[in-house]
């Protein structure tokens, strides 16, 4: 009987160092990542808070501008195929959000709506740009239309993608990622144990052909996550309750809206696209059958043609009013670019 558990107990620790070989995973110097992630034309902007967020300029500066806000666990990369695309003609600022990338945690641990919203402001402010479209996926389309109601003056046009937020729009298929993280038993322990076989999954449960996942797409993913205090961002923002919109809200919104959905997301369906365009009452829809919750890098090259159709279409693809000659390069200290 005492030989059977001491070799119950050396299995049990066999397992456990297993496990812990398997999935235990540092922070990643934050130099390297800097170096892998944040070249040109990349650079770090400070905020009056004393936050400084990882953020891209592009695009001629007398152009109409697009504010670009990524979703959960993602980064400014997210819009790389549409930014590409879009500098030709537009102003395009696209910038990782607190607790996400080379931005890493939120100076005051605030995840909130009004943080996140405050942010983009601050963030335009320093730009000297004050009238833009504001574009978000996911989370980014939360934190979008909850700036679209505290800046009305400022928001031009609204572009929800897969935007969290919808009442009544619970996901069909969580990835398991998200499903750890938000585990109050499991979540704490993926601050030191996030295998990058994990991430693998959940990216690939996010669109609609798994086979198109790139391993630099999920490397990207993995590492940005280990960027120091990005897992224990991920933990609060899990924790701050996101209170869903109202149609009393979204009738508030004034500005021309565009709905992008595909109709395979399985983190939000696709009756929160109808929703959205439901209840804004300046909007357009358009679902694509064949994507996922990330329609942007899904298919790059097709959706970007039909926001660009749909800015036409409603008279955003013209400058509001003169802009601030100043570019992101020009704001940010010497010497403090996002790759030194």
């Amino acid at each position: 009987m005492l030989k059977a558990l001491k070799w119950l107990v050396l299995l049990l620790i066999l397992t456990v160092v297993v496990i812990a070989a398997w999935g235990y995973a540092p922070d990643r110097d934050p130099e390297e990542l800097r170096k892998a992630y944040g070249g040109p034309p990349s650079v770090m902007l400070p905020l009056p808070d004393g936050q400084k967020v990882h953020l891209r300029d592009e695009g001629p500066r007398q152009a109409p501008v697009l504010l670009l806000l990524h979703g959960s666990s993602s980064s400014l990369h997210t819009w790389q195929g549409w930014a590409d695309d879009l500098k030709r003609d537009y102003r395009v600022i696209r910038y990782d959000q607190p607790g996400h990338g080379l931005t890493g945690p939120q100076v005051k641990d605030d995840y909130s709506a009004k943080s996140f919203s405050d942010t983009a402001a601050a963030v335009m402010e320093q730009l000297g740009i004050d009238r833009y479209v504001v574009v978000g996926n996911s989370m980014g389309g939360w934190v979008a239309w909850n700036h679209a109601l505290a800046y009305p003056d400022r928001v031009s046009g609204l572009v929800l993608v897969d935007a969290a937020g919808a009442p009544d729009s619970a996901p069909t298929n969580l990835p398991l990622g998200f499903r750890l993280a938000q585990s109050e038993w499991v979540g704490p322990m993926l601050q030191y144990f996030t295998p990058r076989t994990l991430v693998a999954r959940s990216v690939r449960q996010t669109v609609a052909n798994p086979d198109a996942v790139s391993d630099a797409q999920i490397d990207r993913y993995w590492n940005l996550l280990l960027y120091p205090g990005n897992r224990h961002a991920t933990r609060l923002r899990n924790k701050v309750p996101r209170v869903p919109a109202t149609a009393a809200q979204m009738a508030g919104i004034t500005a021309p809206a565009l709905v992008m959905w595909g109709a395979k997301d399985t983190l939000i369906p696709v009756s929160a696209a109808d929703w959205f365009a439901d209840n804004l009452p300046q909007s357009s829809r358009t679902i694509y059958p064949d994507l996922g919750h990330i329609p942007m890098e899904e298919a790059p090259e097709r959706t970007v043609q039909d926001l660009r159709q749909w800015l036409s279409d409603v008279g955003l693809n013209q400058p509001t009013g003169p802009a601030s000659d100043g570019a992101a390069s020009q704001t940010a200290p010497a010497g403090d670019s996002a790759s030194e």
